[in-house]
């Protein structure tokens, strides 16, 4: 796993959205065990106390739970993993939007570069 921190924003919240990026693209799957606290700090190279506050951040969301003596888990609702999916997908598109109209381009000519870039895309695949 690269973590890629910085000071731009609190350090719990980036840690939190990279375990919701790895639930999300399928690095851990539904009803998947958490690596403990204390691993997963020691692998993103942070305080414990830090990685605990982004785990009880992802619980409150409803993407893990914590079973008593067991550990965290990665919610079995596959259902509330594709909203996510998609709610992060729909931001992503629309901070790409914003970014394509301050540089002047009009809705038509933002979707004739998206597909064009498409079809190059298919192209270098096949």
């Amino acid at each position: 796993m690269a973590w890629v921190l910085d000071d731009s924003r609190p350090i719990y919240l980036q840690l939190a959205n990279k375990i919701q990026s790895d639930i999300i693209s399928g690095i851990y799957r539904p009803g998947d065990k958490l690596p403990s606290v204390r691993d997963l700090a020691m692998d993103a190279a942070v305080n414990p106390n830090t990685m605990q506050k982004a785990l009880m951040e992802l619980e409150r969301s409803g993407l893990i739970y914590t079973q008593r003596t067991s550990g965290r888990f990665i919610s079995e609702d596959a259902q509330k993993v594709t909203v996510m999916k998609e709610n992060l997908a729909k931001e992503q598109i629309r901070q790409f939007l914003s970014s394509m109209q301050q540089l002047g381009f009009e809705n038509q000519e933002i979707l004739h570069f998206m597909e064009e870039t498409l079809k190059e895309e298919r192209r270098w695949k096949h």
